[in-house]
């Protein structure tokens, strides 16, 4: 039986697929690459050297805030965001599984055609 506080992995996995979705934007990965040096960022700091207005930036930034990625704070009157690398790190985790998967279903091929 499993515990029934954990999600059974493929609904784990399948949680993660709006970070990809999120991240398959160019703008939107631009974003996390600023942001992703540890410090919070206004809107005018992630505007700046864009061709985006801070409307189209803000509207990137609630998508990449949905999936947990950036997270907002209040700085007295100011908004600011940061980078979230967990959601990334599960990704990550993702990818490297389904990759040794990979590599073990090449192995037993290789295996099955040398025999």
């Amino acid at each position: 039986m499993s515990h029934p506080r954990r999600k059974p992995i493929a609904a784990r996995w399948q949680a993660r697929a709006p970070v990809f979705a999120a991240l398959g934007d160019q703008t939107r990965l631009q974003l996390v690459a600023k942001l992703s040096n540890g410090e919070p960022h206004s809107i005018s700091q992630l505007t700046s050297g864009s061709r985006l207005t801070r409307q189209a930036i803000t509207k990137h930034l609630h998508v990449l805030e949905k999936v947990g990625v950036v997270r907002c704070v209040r700085s007295g009157r100011q908004t600011l965001f940061e980078f979230d690398p967990q959601p990334i790190a599960e990704v990550r985790e993702y990818l490297e599984s389904v990759s040794k998967q990979w590599d073990e279903a090449l192995a037993r091929l290789k295996k099955f055609v040398e025999d």
